[in-house]
């Protein structure tokens, strides 16, 4: 997987440009396309979902809103915040869209631990959330998925979490877009103009504010890194 790092680059012609990268791979199937992956962050945008519901949104004030195509709902992207964006094609790969993205939510809990903060996942909610009160402590949560459990909880339990890193992905034809976010140095006070992810009172935190200072360039680096160890076929 070729890795490109695109600097601070709007958002919208970076959607365009994941659109315009995934028809390519469709026009010929008979050219193999390497899968790449764009790191990069954006200039203050809301996003939303196909499933996103107007009411999410409180107050958008000069920050623009953007419609997508991707899964979930209304999330905030800036500056301080690392966008990790997989060109896939799963076919190829050998793995469906399940795995994919427990494989990216694994990058992303290991890019943490690089940095010694504990990342978790909740039952029925996508992304990865760390502990407000212990962020490197090691025990397990009481509401972590579970093979043995019959279906996910109608509303997730956030109690004493805050998210660290949101997930939102297309697959077209088995190729993927979109991807992921990881929080690492940001102004997170657009994300209390919304409810994250669709999630009422969901608290959103990045490294800065649970007391890691870490670069936005060296958070980049190990999370490139992750993501195509973790997605590789």
């Amino acid at each position: 997987m070729q890795t490109l790092q695109l600097g601070r680059v709007d958002y919208v012609p970076t959607y365009e440009s994941m659109q315009a990268f995934t028809d390519h791979r469709h026009a010929d199937a008979n050219v193999s396309v390497e899968d790449q992956l764009w790191i990069c962050e954006h200039p203050p945008v809301y996003t939303q979902g196909l499933a996103g519901k107007a009411e999410h949104l409180y107050n958008p004030g000069n920050i623009p809103v953007v419609q997508t195509n991707r899964g979930g709902q209304i999330t905030y992207h800036g500056p301080g915040q690392v966008m990790g964006y997989p060109l896939i094609d799963l076919k190829r790969a050998g793995y469906f869209v399940k795995e994919y993205v427990y494989r990216i939510e694994e990058a992303v809990i290991r890019t943490l631990l690089q940095f010694g903060v504990t990342g978790h996942r909740v039952a029925g909610a996508p992304g990865i959330y760390v502990r407000l009160d212990d962020p490197t402590g090691h025990a397990p949560l009481a509401n972590r998925p579970s093979k043995e459990a019959s279906g996910h909880p109608s509303e997730p339990d956030f109690t004493g979490l805050g998210k660290i890193s949101a997930l939102g992905i297309k697959v077209s034809r088995n190729c993927t877009y979109h991807g992921v976010a990881l929080n690492v140095a940001m102004d997170l006070e657009p994300f209390n103009r919304i409810n994250p992810c669709g999630y009422v009172a969901l608290k959103t935190v990045d490294l800065s504010t649970i007391g890691f200072q870490v670069g936005w360039q060296d958070a980049a680096d190990v999370l490139s890194q992750k993501l195509a160890t973790y997605l590789a076929p």
